[in-house]
């Protein structure tokens, strides 16, 4: 095995080591002494407690002296906890990142195990106390223990590599089926996972299973440890259950091969190679279980697809929190109170996301009372919604109802800080509205725009302050998707531009700024996309080729199901914003705008249960006579999607490709596992293809040996 001190000084020599001081503790009902060990790298709950080489190595020498203390008899049990909220996160992906070799990747994955298992291998009971948010070997290392308590304040616990691209290889994919059943495993090791890492809280833990029991965080450590002396005094005993090994076993990992298909459809191997070790521990021993989890680990992290989600996981978690080309944050003005001019759904869902995330007042106004009516009344059954699942307070309920009302009048605008407009995406009415507002709001109230696709620079161009008007482009659903691209007009001013960056941040949202370019960033990638999708329908690719052409990306869903989302409609409107700006490459599909006019919502009926193309859409196509194989179809939108996105970067419509990235995972759920579009275009030599260069450089977001 690898000198783990070495791999800590060669590769990782940045690493944040861990420290696991060992104390002594009095159980009481005079049960004996226990030993805690405390994972704590030094710093605050917002730099969580990870394992990397030099962590692994101190560990080791936290357990040489637990194992002395366990062998004179000195102790009657031991057991591991965390810093203040946080248990720990698992392994330091940083060092993962910078694995130059099989070896070293296959030493870390065995550094872990032996590590761990020295926790099982104790002469006495071991306990894993979830005091705060546990992932990944942070699970593993309590799922070594004889025992686990977790705090009901637990907000996170996950296994999240097959999101990565990684398996669980600490222990995760053997350990876990044994406890809680193969069915409850695969739910969280392959369906939470690959759920945009969904997360688990200490309640739904406990319930699972995972835990023996639920405790209360105000006094979280003493009550563990006096539930650990009522086990090891004999008056606790925890029962384990007993599972189908045989169909029921089948059936879970069936389910779970299913569910791969479904997110990823093949394009990343670490959920199928999770499954495989999930199948195995049905029958193998331990042992067995944990070498299947090294060879996994050594191989994925020796692949592109773990770069790639490790690139993709930093920009959400880097990137996304320093929002590249932003102004100095000192220049917001405050925000005091919100405007939404109309009062639709999107205006609604604006609304409700401003009231709850601001607390601050919202007006909404439309051309009449019954559509201002509809709309707060959305707002208010949204709240109740809320309040009825749990997720709000009585209290926080009636405070969010009462920042909310509507107007028939943009005078209720007068002393609004922030003024975003919802309405019918047409330039002239929307510059109408805009003069409107400046009528009455002060000169430095922000006015924010929603399009999706039309210039912001035009849209301000006749208002007296052009400098104040910002793109404020959100996307749908607003309560889910997290991104928010964050637009620059020609005339707008670094306080309006911060202002808004500021009210994105307290919006809980990823905002990315980009330049006044048709349709930005997202809408102009994908409408780029589906153009060459339907160009290929149109020249005589039948829908269900053409649709299905890029399932191997692994992408969240297929061309005409982002076509159903969307709305044709609205694409078609987009498609014409692009091919008045670029006719040479963005052009209309004329069965798309017979489909619209027909008043189709879809290329697709789900009646059978499964996406099947439409027999009245299939009646309205007029086609070609040349037909692209899958393959064919494939190529020409990749090579689309190369040549875009290089033009959004010579144009400076972003600040990086990195950023372009962002937007698509934040914006269009593109998978981690491909670490956005950019890197999967590098490795599929389709950017040097078509552009002459990467995207990126080599080993960012790929191996580089």
């Amino acid at each position: 095995m690898t000198d783990l001190k070495k791999l800590a000084q060669d590769v990782f020599p940045d690493e944040l080591v861990t420290s696991f001081p060992v104390r002594l503790i009095d159980l009481p009902y005079g049960a004996g002494k226990f030993a805690l060990i405390t994972m704590d790298n030094g710093e605050d709950h917002t730099k969580p407690t990870t394992f990397g080489p030099g962590g692994l190595v101190r560990l080791g020498a936290a357990l040489d002296e637990v194992e002395e203390l366990a062998a004179s008899g000195a102790i009657v049990a031991a057991g591991v906890t965390g810093k203040p909220f946080v248990f720990a996160v698992g392994a330091d992906l940083k060092g993962v990142a910078v694995i130059r070799n099989r070896a070293q990747a296959l030493a870390i994955g065995q550094a872990g195990h032996a590590a761990f298992g020295r926790l099982r291998s104790l002469p006495v009971p071991t306990f894993g106390f979830y005091n705060g948010v546990a992932m990944g070997g942070g699970v593993e290392i309590g799922l070594a223990c004889t025992y686990r308590t977790i705090s009901s304040a637990v907000p996170a616990l996950s296994l999240p590599e097959c999101f990565l691209g990684l398996v669980p290889g600490w222990g995760g994919c053997t350990l876990l089926p044994n406890l809680i059943g193969p069915e409850k495993a695969v739910s969280v090791i392959i369906e939470n996972a690959l759920d945009q890492n969904r997360q688990l809280n200490g309640v739904k833990a406990y319930e699972l299973g995972i835990a023996d029991v639920l405790l209360d965080p105000a006094d979280f450590l003493a009550e563990s440890l006096r539930w650990a002396a009522r086990v090891v005094t004999g008056e606790i005993t925890v029962a384990r259950g007993d599972f189908d090994r045989g169909e029921g076993w089948d059936r879970a990992v069936a389910h779970g091969r299913a569910v791969a298909d479904a997110k990823v459809h093949g394009a990343s191997p670490a959920p199928y190679r999770a499954l495989d070790i999930i199948d195995a521990a049905r029958t193998r021993d331990i042992a067995d279980g944990f070498a299947r989890e090294d060879e996994a680990l050594a191989d994925l992290i020796m692949g592109d697809e773990l770069r790639s989600g490790l690139y993709a996981f930093d920009l959400v978690q880097k990137r996304a929190k320093r929002p590249a080309g932003a102004p100095d944050r000192a220049l917001a003005r405050e925000v005091t109170k919100v405007g939404v001019v109309g009062a639709g759904l999107m205006a609604s869902q604006l609304a409700l996301l401003f009231a709850r995330r601001l607390e601050v007042p919202v007006v909404l106004t439309d051309i009449d009372q019954e559509r201002v009516d509809k709309g707060v009344a959305y707002v208010h059954d949204e709240i109740d919604k809320l309040l009825a699942k749990k997720r709000l307070s009585g209290d926080a309920a009636n405070r969010y109802k009462a920042l909310v009302s509507g107007s028939l009048s943009k005078d209720a605008f007068a002393d609004a800080d922030f003024v975003i407009e919802a309405v019918f995406e047409e330039m002239t009415v929307k510059q109408q509205v805009f003069a409107e507002v400046e009528a009455v709001v002060s000169d430095e109230c922000v006015l924010a725009t929603n399009t999706s696709s039309l210039s912001v620079t035009e849209m301000a161009s006749k208002l007296a302050h052009p400098e104040r008007v910002v793109g404020f482009h959100f996307f749908n659903p607003v309560a889910v998707l997290p991104l928010l691209e964050v637009v620059r007009a020609e005339q707008t001013d670094d306080a309006s531009l911060a202002t808004a960056f500021g009210v994105a941040k307290r919006l809980r949202k990823t905002a990315v700024l980009a330049e006044d370019a048709p349709a930005f960033v997202v809408n102009r990638i994908l409408t780029r996309f589906l153009g060459e999708v339907l160009a290929a329908v149109d020249e005589g690719t039948p829908v269900e080729v053409a649709d299905k052409a890029l399932e191997p990306l692994g992408l969240p869903m297929s061309p005409m199901v982002l076509l159903e989302l969307v709305g044709p409609a609205i694409a078609a409107h987009v498609s014409q914003t692009l091919h008045t700006a670029f006719p040479d490459r963005f052009a209309v599909s004329a069965n798309l705008e017979r489909v619209v006019k027909a008043g189709k919502r879809s290329f697709l009926t789900w009646d059978s249960g499964a996406p099947e193309v439409d027999p009245e859409v299939a009646a309205l196509l007029e086609v070609g006579s040349s037909p692209l194989t899958a393959e064919q179809v494939r190529e020409r939108a990749l090579a689309a999607l190369a040549q875009e996105i290089r033009l959004m970067l010579d144009e400076g419509v972003v600040q990086a490709a990195q950023d372009i990235d962002l937007c698509m995972i934040t914006g269009a759920a593109w998978p981690f596992h491909l670490g956005g579009i950019t890197p999967y275009l590098d490795r599929a030599g389709v950017a040097e293809k078509v552009t002459g260069k990467r995207f990126l450089d080599p080993g960012v977001a790929s191996v580089f040996v």
